[in-house]
C-alpha cells in the first residue's frame, strides 16, 4: 500500500523545517512524559488509592471504585481532544503541545499532594476525580499532536515507521512509573508506601515536565501546517468541520482502534489486580511482570512499523487483529497455568498490543486532511479510549469475579470482531 499524502503538497513534502532525530525526540519524550503520569496512576489506582481513597469493608468494592475513577480520564479525553485539536489545526502543533504537556503535568503533581480520605473524608475521592479529570484532559490533546509531529515531517515511504515513535512513549512510560514502583518497594514498607511513598511518582513528574518542555520548545512548526497557513486552509472551527465531513472516518476510525485499548488494559491495569487481589502475587513480583510486559511491547512497535511501511497498514493490521481474536481464547488458560504460562500470556498480549498499537497512530491520522487533522485523529482516537479502555479494568473485574477467567477472554474476542469488521469497511485511504 503505498503511503499517503494526507492533503499535503509536494512543496509542503520537500521542505522538512526540522531534523530527523529532532521531530522523533521531540514526539516521543512528550508521549513518554504523559503515558508516565498516566499509568503512575493506573498502578496506585490497584495498589494505593482503594486503601487510602476509597476505604470499604470489601476490598473489591474499594478496587472498583479506584477502578471508577481511573476511567474518568478516559472521557475527559475528547474533551480535551476538540479544545488542544481546535488550536492546534487553528494556531499550530507546536504551542497546542506544550499546553497539553503541562496540564497532564500539573494535574499529576497535585495528585502526588492531595490529603487521603482518613484526613479530609470524601472530599479526597472528589479532588482525585478532578486532577484524574485534569490527566485525561492533558493527555487528550498530546497523543494527536504528538502524532502529527512525527508524521508531517515523515519522507514519502516511512508515514508508519516515523507514526510508530511517539507510540514507543506507552511503552517507555508504562516502563518507568512500573519500575518506579518496583524500586520504592525495595527500600521501603508497604506500610511507608501508603504512608508517604506513593507520592513520589506524581511529585517526579515535574522533573519530566522541564525536560519535556525544553524539547518541545526546541522544535519549529511541521511544514504540512506551515503549508496550510501559507495557503490559508485553516477552518475556522475544525470540530464543527469534523463532524459535518468527516463521520464516517470518525466512526471507522474509533472502533478500529478499540481492541488496541481493550486489549493493553487487559495486559496492564486489570492484569496487575487480578495478579495482587485474586492470585495474591506480592507487590514486587506483580510488577516485575509488569515491566517484562513493557519490553516486550517497546520491541514490538518498531517491528510494526517497519513492517506496516513495506506490506501497508490495512493488511497489517487486518492481520494482527485475527491474531488478537485468536489470542482470547488463551487467556483463561494461561492466567490460571501458573507462572511460567502467565509470563507466556504476558509475552504474546503485550507483543500483540506493540503489533496493533505501533500503526494505529499513522492509520488514524490517515484519512483527515492537514486543516482537521489534530482534531480528527485526537478525537478518534480518544473516543476509542472510551469504549475500549476507559471501563476495561473494571468490566474485567467484573466478569472474572461473575463469571470466570473465560468471559474475560470473550469480551477481548468481540472487540476483536468489531475492530475486524471495521477496518474490512474502511477502504484502502482510510487506514
Amino acid at each position: 500500500m503505498t503511503d499517503q499524502t494526507y492533503g499535503a503538497t509536494p512543496s509542503a513534502r520537500a521542505k522538512p523545517v526540522n531534523s530527523p532525530a529532532r521531530v522523533l525526540l521531540a514526539s516521543l519524550i512528550g508521549t513518554t512524559i504523559e503515558f508516565f503520569d498516566f499509568y503512575v496512576y493506573a498502578t496506585a489506582a490497584v495498589l494505593v488509592f482503594p486503601t487510602l481513597f476509597f476505604p470499604a469493608e470489601d476490598a473489591t468494592t474499594a478496587l472498583l471504585a479506584s477502578f471508577a475513577t481511573f476511567s474518568i480520564a478516559f472521557f475527559a479525553r475528547p474533551f480535551g481532544a476538540i479544545v488542544f485539536g481546535h488550536f492546534g489545526d487553528r494556531i499550530g502543533r507546536k504551542v497546542t503541545l506544550v499546553a497539553a504537556l503541562l496540564t497532564m503535568g500539573v494535574s499529576t503533581v497535585i495528585i502526588g499532594l492531595l490529603p487521603s480520605y482518613a484526613q479530609i473524608g470524601v472530599a479526597a475521592p472528589a479532588l482525585l476525580a478532578l486532577c484524574r479529570f485534569g490527566q485525561g484532559f492533558g493527555l487528550g490533546g498530546e497523543w494527536g499532536g504528538a502524532v502529527l509531529l512525527a508524521t508531517e515531517n515523515a519522507p514519502e515511504g516511512k508515514r508508519s515507521w516515523y507514526g510508530m515513535f511517539p507510540q514507543l512513549g506507552a511503552p517507555v512510560g508504562l516502563f518507568l512509573s512500573s519500575g518506579f514502583f518496583w524500586v520504592l518497594l525495595h527500600f521501603m514498607s508497604q506500610e511507608d508506601l501508603l504512608a508517604w511513598g506513593w507520592r513520589l511518582p506524581f511529585l517526579a513528574s515535574i522533573l519530566l515536565i522541564v525536560l519535556g518542555l525544553w524539547v518541545r520548545l526546541s522544535i519549529t512548526e511541521t511544514p504540512e501546517f506551515a503549508e496550510a497557513i501559507k495557503r490559508d486552509q485553516r477552518v475556522s472551527v475544525p470540530v464543527v468541520e469534523v463532524f459535518r465531513n468527516h463521520k464516517r472516518s470518525l466512526f471507522l476510525g474509533t472502533f478500529v482502534a478499540l481492541v488496541t485499548f481493550v486489549l493493553f488494559y487487559i495486559c496492564s491495569a486489570w492484569l496487575l489486580s487480578y495478579n495482587v487481589k485474586v492470585l495474591q502475587i506480592p507487590f514486587l513480583d506483580a510488577l516485575k511482570i509488569q515491566i517484562f510486559g513493557s519490553v516486550i511491547f517497546g520491541i514490538a512497535i518498531p517491528l510494526a512499523g517497519k513492517v506496516a511501511d513495506a506490506v501497508g497498514r490495512r493488511p497489517f493490521l487486518i492481520v494482527v487483529t485475527v491474531l488478537i481474536g485468536a489470542f482470547s481464547f488463551l487467556l483463561a488458560p494461561l492466567m490460571s497455568g501458573g507462572e511460567g504460562p502467565l509470563y507466556l500470556f504476558v509475552a504474546l498480549g503485550m507483543f500483540l498490543m506493540g503489533l496493533t498499537y505501533g500503526v494505529i497512530g499513522a492509520a488514524l491520522a490517515a484519512p483527515f486532511p492537514t486543516k482537521v487533522r489534530y482534531t480528527g485523529s485526537s478525537i478518534t482516537f480518544n473516543f476509542a479510549g472510551i469504549f475500549g479502555a476507559s471501563l476495561a479494568p473494571y468490566a474485567a473485574t467484573w466478569l472474572q469475579k461473575t463469571y470466570g477467567l473465560s468471559h474475560v477472554g470473550y469480551y477481548m474476542l468481540a472487540a476483536s470482531v468489531i475492530t475486524l469488521l471495521c477496518i474490512l469497511a474502511s477502504g484502502r485511504d482510510e487506514v
